[in-house]
């Protein structure tokens, strides 16, 4: 595959992170509270918390930090998993009238972020090659450090200028690696104490 065509598909894969796992379910969260959709909001809550994990494998990114690329791939099967898992919140789901605005929107959004997501894992798992640090400084690695590095930039603007101390990609870094202990620490105590206690209802993560 030509380079330059990677490098578009490595960014229509980001625009549409930002649609499906950014925007709309901050649409939906807002649009659930106001309506106040109990269930819709139990479901976007845990959605959240999972999706975290795609914050920090950017973090990472903008430090170049191979792990990222790991976690590029992780992050979209969870992100299915947190939508589909739970046997409560899918009925409570499907008992809401089908015809109404809000329920109808959740649906579509749900099977578009699956979608995404497993096309979306499926192509971060052609960059797993760049976990090696000499390939990382190749044209097809470096691609896709751009969006983080681009929104690093931003950020680090708005850092100095409201805390006056510098948002450094090493900073990011050490941000990203902190709370990806706290993403585990969190997943191992749902998953030993939580889930066999519990199984597939919806619960805190």
């Amino acid at each position: 595959m030509p380079d330059t065509l990677y490098r578009s598909l490595v960014w229509l894969d980001v625009r549409l992170g930002v649609l499906f796992s950014l925007g709309v379910p901050l649409v939906l969260l807002v649009w659930a509270a106001l309506r106040r959709e109990r269930s819709l909001l139990r479901l976007l809550g845990l959605y959240w918390k999972v999706a975290s994990l795609l914050l920090l494998a950017n973090l990472l990114l903008t430090d170049r930090r191979p792990l990222a690329f790991v976690l590029l791939v992780i992050a979209p099967l969870l992100l299915v998993v947190s939508l589909w898992f739970w046997v409560d919140l899918n009925e409570e789901l499907a008992d809401l009238p089908p015809w109404r605005a809000l329920p109808l929107t959740t649906r579509i959004w749900r099977w578009s972020l699956s979608i995404w997501a497993l096309l979306s894992a499926a192509f971060s798992a052609t960059a797993l090659g760049c976990l090696d640090a000499g390939i990382r400084a190749t044209a097809r690695c470096s691609v896709w450090m751009e969006a983080p590095i681009r929104l690093h930039s931003h950020l680090e603007r708005v850092f100095e200028f409201v805390f006056g101390g510098q948002w450094t990609p090493p900073v990011a870094a050490f941000i990203g690696y902190l709370g990806l202990v706290a993403y585990a620490v969190g997943l191992l105590q749902w998953l030993l104490v939580r889930l066999p206690r519990l199984g597939r209802v919806a619960g805190e993560f």
